[in-house]
């Protein structure tokens, strides 16, 4: 940050966390850019006029105990204490899940309850679209980290997931190391993508750990144990080869990272909107818009696929579309 810090502005470019980085490295980061900076969020001064730039309450608040909390919108994924967003930790997995319940009832015709479901990874990512996953009565059958995978046979518990949690944003420990205290069983060196001789069924798949995590090898697995659909909440976590056969099934879903995992970016973009107001807005005003962003892009994926399309088709036309549109518009094209 110390070198980085010249370069950011709401304006310019806002870093968001990911892998290895997450509220506490935020955090640390953002703490630098105050000191640096000696910017604690724009006002400079408070307690103004009504007539230039006042609040209303402002000579009440204190007696009142209104309190009010903003930052910068430099960076996101902040505290709440200091700026940040309600469900920006939530945010990448549960729209996910948000996006994958209505693929999975307009393309499918079912629900998410009682399907199987492998996720990868047990990050921020993962960890939140086990929870959401779960609250749709869905089963969470794995979870993994570089080491090796846990894998529940009769589906993750809401107790197995606040020991992992727990274990990973609290005491940094491995999977390997709480295998006594959740209970799935884990194997070593192994992921959900390569349990070749593991015979639990995987309904739906999602990638929640890193790049080129399914190769082709995993997603012909992956077809084998007859999986519905694929929804990438890491990015780019199917390589070439993985995408070569998922789209020889066109009756399984796949909706790449660029659309299902664009719920992290989008709430960042809600934490900067609060940010400029000098508001920190209601868990359940973020949580309905974040729902319906996520509606937004499906429609939006659905619109561009065409006749007989596929998901994956309509996520790609669509985005590349905006794009185009936006730099003829700009007159960046001719």
């Amino acid at each position: 940050m110390t070198e980085l810090f010249r370069y950011l502005h709401p304006s310019t470019d806002v870093p968001a966390g990911d892998i290895g980085v997450g509220g506490r490295e935020i955090g640390y980061m953002y703490g630098q850019y105050k000191r640096l900076t000696n910017k604690h969020g724009e006002g400079v001064l408070t307690g103004k006029s009504m007539l230039f730039g006042g609040s209303p309450f402002r000579p009440e608040a204190t007696g009142y105990g209104l309190i009010y909390k903003h930052g910068e919108g430099v960076l996101t994924g902040k505290s709440m204490l200091f700026g940040g967003s309600p469900f920006r930790p939530e945010a990448t997995g549960y729209g996910l899940i948000y996006i994958t319940k209505i693929a999975v009832e307009k393309r499918l015709g079912r629900t998410l309850e009682g399907s199987c479901c492998a996720v990868s990874g047990s990050g921020n990512v993962a960890q939140f679209a086990a929870k959401k996953l779960m609250e749709f009565g869905a089963k969470v059958m794995t979870f993994s980290d570089s080491n090796g995978v846990l894998v529940f046979d009769d589906g993750m518990t809401e107790d197995d997931w606040d020991s992992i949690v727990e274990a990973k944003n609290v005491h940094r420990m491995r999977l390997r190391d709480i295998e006594d205290k959740v209970t799935g069983r884990y194997i070593p060196n192994e992921s959900p993508w390569t349990l070749t001789d593991d015979t639990t069924p995987f309904h739906l798949a999602f990638p929640c750990a890193t790049q080129n995590e399914i190769d082709g090898k995993g997603a012909e697995l992956l077809l084998s144990k007859g999986v519905l659909g694929v929804f990438e909440g890491a990015n780019l976590p199917t390589t070439i080869k993985g995408q070569e056969v998922l789209r020889s099934r066109p009756d399984v879903i796949y909706i790449p990272g660029k659309a299902a995992n664009a719920g992290g970016v989008g709430v960042s973009g809600l934490e900067m909107a609060q940010n400029a107001q000098r508001l920190q807005w209601e868990p359940e005003e973020v949580d309905d818009k974040l729902q319906k962003m996520m509606g937004e892009i499906y429609e939006q994926m659905e619109a561009a696929s065409g006749e007989g399309g596929t998901l994956e088709e309509g996520a790609n036309r669509a985005g590349f579309l905006k794009v185009t549109r936006a730099m003829e518009e700009l007159g960046w094209l001719y």
